[in-house]
Order: structure tokens, then C-alpha cells, then sequence
């Protein structure tokens, strides 16, 4: 049953949470409100930016990198009206402001539509390295760039439609497990390339970053969407796990071809795989 935005508010306030939603519309959006953003948020936002960048210009896949400078997103931060103008000419997404986390339906809904929801509040000065909920730092500087890859803007596009459809069978872990360690914490290595990073929750960390991308003690496991629906991950660690895409158009071209609603009647029940357990390949290290 579908949460009501006046639930949800309730619900976000008794946990704490920092976003205003209160002022979500039906959909969950709110106003970007860029008159509200500090000298402070600048700051932070620069700080952020170029700390950041000095990792990404090493480690991020080159279309990521191309995203950043077809969009334009380190000098301030960014007004979602004129990002959602550059990026929708290129692959037809746009940015919606929500105050945070919201819930899956309608954030898979938006995803299906080819909108992006971005979180519209910044993180502070004493939170550059690890903050509890994502904030627009992580959503936009992590996951925008990349929706500028034709091919992953459209993964991207059928994984929300997807996942209106496996919910209701009972494929939610399994959805979110899809989304997690490909969005959020996929790397690639195209024939012949080194290993390069694309998800945002690398992308948007410093450390963990580092880690996936330099460490010999990272577990890099060949892509394969079964498996990574059926896998465990860490909210709180490093993952124990990476999984490697041999290129954005294999990625899409799988997830047109799997049957994710068998998947998901065959292992929903099932207790997650052991991600320190998946046997790296030689290829993929």
C-alpha cells in the first residue's frame, strides 16, 4: 500500500530526518529553492567539489568525467532548473528537488520518467566525510554526471520501470540490491581500459573511493545480474564486494534480457549471498 505524503513526513520526523517534508507535493518534489543556500553551503560545496575531484579525475570512468564538464559542477552549487536544461538536451533526464529520501514507489516512478531526484540541502563543514543520510552532494556530484552516458541514462530509465513491476512480487531486496551495486557502487573495465569507478556512492567518497578503486584487498567480482540480486550489502562498511561492468551497453543489454521477474520468484525467499564469499575473477581485479 502506498504511503501518503503526510505519513511519510510523520514518519521522517519521528526518525529524525533532516529534509522539510512537509512541503512535498503528491510526488514528493519540493522547490529547489536556491535563494536559501549560504555562503557557508558554498563553502562546503567547493570544499566537497574539490577534494572530491582530485580522486575522480583519477579514478572516474571518462564519461563521468565528460559529464562534469558538459553540466558544470564544481564551482558552485548547482541550480537545478539549469542543469535539468544541459542534461535533458543530451539524454532527456531532468532534476526534480525532494528533501531527501523518499519512498520507493514514487522514486521509482521518477526514474521510469527520466527524472532524477536530488536532495535540495547540503551537508555541513563538520560532515565532509561521512554523513547518515544522502544529501545533494552525494545525489548530485555522485549520480548526475554519469546520466549524461547515453546508455546508462537509459539502464537507468528501465531499472525504475522494472522495479515498479518486481515490487508487488515481493522483489523489493532484490531490486534495491540492483541498484546498490550499480548506481551506487559500480565499477567498469572496458576491453583493453583500467579499472574505473561510475557509482555515486564511491564517486561522492573519499575514502571508500580510494578503496575500491586501489586496494588489493577489494573484492571485484564480473558483473551478472542474478548474482547481484541475490547479494548481500554493507549501508554502514566498505563493501565486501564490487561488482565490474565490462561496459555501459553490456549492462543495459543484460537488463534487457533478463527475466528479473523469474529471479526474483526463484530467489526472493532465499537468504542474501555472502559478498566476501563471491569468487573474484582475474580479470576483473
Amino acid at each position: 500500500m502506498s504511503v501518503t505524503v503526510s505519513q511519510y513526513a510523520a514518519e521522517c520526523a519521528a526518525q529524525g530526518m533532516r529534509g522539510d517534508y512537509t512541503r512535498c507535493r503528491a510526488d514528493f518534489t519540493v522547490p529547489q529553492d536556491y535563494g536559501v543556500y549560504s555562503e557557508a553551503d558554498q563553502a562546503v560545496w567547493r570544499t566537497l567539489c574539490d577534494r572530491q575531484t582530485k580522486l575522480t579525475e583519477r579514478h572516474a570512468h571518462h564519461s563521468y568525467l565528460d559529464g562534469v564538464a558538459a553540466l558544470g559542477l564544481i564551482d558552485r552549487v548547482p541550480d537545478f532548473e539549469t542543469v535539468s536544461a544541459k542534461l535533458s538536451a543530451m539524454t532527456g533526464w531532468t532534476l526534480v528537488a525532494v528533501p531527501g529520501l523518499i519512498p520507493a514507489e514514487p522514486f521509482f516512478d521518477h526514474l521510469a520518467n527520466r527524472r532524477f531526484p536530488v536532495t535540495n540541502w547540503l551537508r555541513s563543514m563538520d560532515e565532509l566525510d561521512y554523513i547518515v543520510e544522502p544529501d545533494m552532494f552525494h545525489d548530485f556530484f555522485g549520480h548526475v554526471p554519469i546520466l549524461t552516458q547515453p546508455d546508462f541514462a537509459d539502464f537507468m530509465q528501465r531499472y525504475g520501470e522494472k522495479a515498479l513491476e518486481l515490487i508487488p512480487l515481493g522483489g523489493d531486496r532484490m531490486v534495491t540490491r540492483l541498484y546498490w551495486y550499480t548506481a551506487e557502487f559500480g565499477l567498469i573495465r572496458e576491453p583493453g581500459q583500467d579499472l574505473k569507478v561510475f557509482g555515486a556512492g564511491l564517486m561522492s567518497s573519499f575514502s571508500e573511493l580510494q578503496f575500491a578503486a586501489e586496494s588489493g584487498k577489494a573484492n571485484r567480482v564480473p558483473m551478472d545480474i542474478e548474482t547481484i540480486m541475490r547479494t548481500g550489502y554493507e549501508i554502514d562498511a566498505f563493501q565486501r564486494a564490487y561488482f565490474v561492468l565490462p561496459s555501459f551497453e553490456a549492462l543495459n543489454r543484460q537488463m534487457a534480457e533478463s527475466d528479473l521477474a523469474a529471479i526474483v520468484r526463484r530467489y526472493k525467499d532465499d537468504a542474501p549471498l555472502d559478498p566476501a564469499a563471491l569468487p573474484a575473477r582475474k580479470a576483473a581485479a
